[in-house]
């Protein structure tokens, strides 16, 4: 199996975070347990450019599909087979360009190659999201502290007015920081709630990680698992993460993105279909 570059990208950000956070010492001992013989310590590479590196090494090679089976291995999705599943399959419209597909039997992963690419189209999804209507998108309804939300009203006027000046690159940016601030005064303010989670984030002892620590597909997961947000929303709130990676040129430039208006303007809606969801249903753990 050889893949392209944006699969790779999209196996990366599996990899380091999107399965589970890997801190430098996790990224090593689980590329060790694909048979190489690296050590963490000074002058080790970031994590980004670390798993890039590996698996430009094994791409092509019978050792790739043994790192996607590792990372895709449904044992450490029990209680949540859905999400794995949810993962695979969007996977798979990476791995479509490469005319192969991953699939899940029980408890085993494996390979098909494909005749032809085959891929689903999900811009009549990304339309209809886009449609929707929040009426009167209110940050007061969420009740954070009238400090925090006077910043994230200004930033919203901010990516708005970045929109209106085609700065695509700047709403990315900023709705996805806006979106990280606004889930993290949630779980200040309601720290039970988010930390009783199933989808809070662990440490290597099973302790749940300070917030400070979390990322924000933690917080994500999280939102979703209390209600605050609906599974589209979690979704694009997903893509929108994905996109404010870029915030560091060099990624930018590896990966070859280049924002849209579209693209900006699916963040925009994902930042106000997040708040407006959660101002709906924050009763669900103000209680």
């Amino acid at each position: 199996m050889n893949l392209s570059k944006k699969s790779l990208e999209k196996l990366r950000i599996l990899i380091n975070e999107e399965t589970e956070y890997r801190s430098g010492p996790k990224l090593v001992e689980f590329f060790n347990e694909l048979g190489f013989y690296d050590s963490y310590g000074k002058g080790f590479p970031s994590r980004w450019q670390y798993t890039d590196e590996k698996l430009k090494t094994i791409n092509g090679s019978p050792i790739l599909e043994k790192c996607i089976q590792n990372v895709l291995y449904p044992s450490n999705y029990i209680g949540r087979i859905s999400d794995l599943d949810d993962i695979i399959a969007e996977f798979n419209k990476f791995l479509a360009f490469d005319k192969w597909i991953v699939t899940r039997k029980g408890a085993e992963i494996g390979f098909s190659p494909l005749e032809k690419i085959e891929f689903d189209d999900s811009d009549n999804h990304d339309n209809w999201f886009l449609k929707r209507e929040f009426g009167n998108v209110s940050l007061e309804n969420i009740g954070l502290e009238e400090q925090v939300t006077q910043v994230l009203k200004q930033r919203i006027s901010e990516i708005e007015g970045c929109f209106l000046a085609n700065a695509f690159l700047a709403v990315i940016l900023l709705a996805g920081s806006t979106l990280e601030g606004l889930l993290y005064g949630l779980a200040c303010k309601y720290p039970e709630q988010f930390n009783s989670s199933k989808s809070s984030p662990k440490d290597s002892n099973g302790k749940v990680r300070l917030f400070k620590n979390w990322t924000l597909s933690d917080f994500i997961d999280v939102a979703l698992d209390l209600g605050l947000i609906q599974k589209d929303t979690c979704k694009f709130s997903h893509s929108l993460r994905d996109f404010r990676n870029y915030i560091h040129p060099f990624n930018q430039v590896n990966s070859g993105f280049n924002p849209r208006e579209q693209t900006a303007k699916l963040c925009l809606q994902t930042l106000k279909a997040a708040i407006h969801e959660i101002s709906e249903n924050v009763y669900k753990i103000n209680k």
